[in-house]
């Protein structure tokens, strides 16, 4: 058995144990992703300076495009992986329609880079969306439609996405 598949069979043998287990990783897994983005707008919109307020959009809006619309679907183009339920014939939390390639992680390229982003931003804020981020990317193992390396390589495509984007543009304009 490889590393890849032993710490799924860990994380994911607490699924199905316990109906708060099973809802805390579909919430986390699921909606969690939708909660950050909510968060993001409110702190987009609670920014007064507009300069700070284009800054921080074209921070995470281009970390997110490169991250998840351009760089994973070039992976996935020529790599195709296969879910974990495809693979271990299990039956995932969240269920089976979900056949497009599970490496790198969507999910982790996307929330990892817009987590990045709002921490550059806001150092506050950006750990617990860091944080958030990474219980999204346990979850989301836990429930059974990723890998342990599918999310670890998502997250560092979002991070280093973030990273480079932050290194592409302008300076941040602090206000007087």
């Amino acid at each position: 058995m490889n590393l890849d598949n032993f710490i799924f069979q860990i994380i994911h043998s607490l699924a199905d144990r316990w109906w708060l287990f099973n809802w805390l990783g579909i919430f986390l897994a699921e909606y969690l992703p939708y909660l950050m983005v909510v968060f993001a707008i409110f702190i987009l919109i609670g920014e007064k300076n507009w300069r700070q307020r284009v800054y921080f959009f074209a921070l995470a809006g281009l970390s997110v495009i490169l991250s998840r619309g351009i760089i994973t679907e070039i992976i996935r183009f020529f790599y195709y992986r296969p879910r974990p339920f495809l693979v271990l014939q299990i039956q995932s939390l969240l269920g089976n329609s979900d056949i497009a390639g599970s490496f790198p992680s969507g999910h982790a390229t996307a929330y990892f880079a817009l987590a990045l982003a709002v921490f550059y931003f806001d150092k506050k804020w950006g750990w617990r969306f860091l944080i958030a981020a990474i219980l999204m990317g346990i979850a989301r193992i836990f429930v059974g439609v990723h890998w342990p390396s599918d999310i670890l390589v998502g997250a560092l495509i979002g991070l280093a996405t973030a990273f480079i984007i932050k290194s592409i543009l302008p300076k941040q304009v602090k206000p007087a």
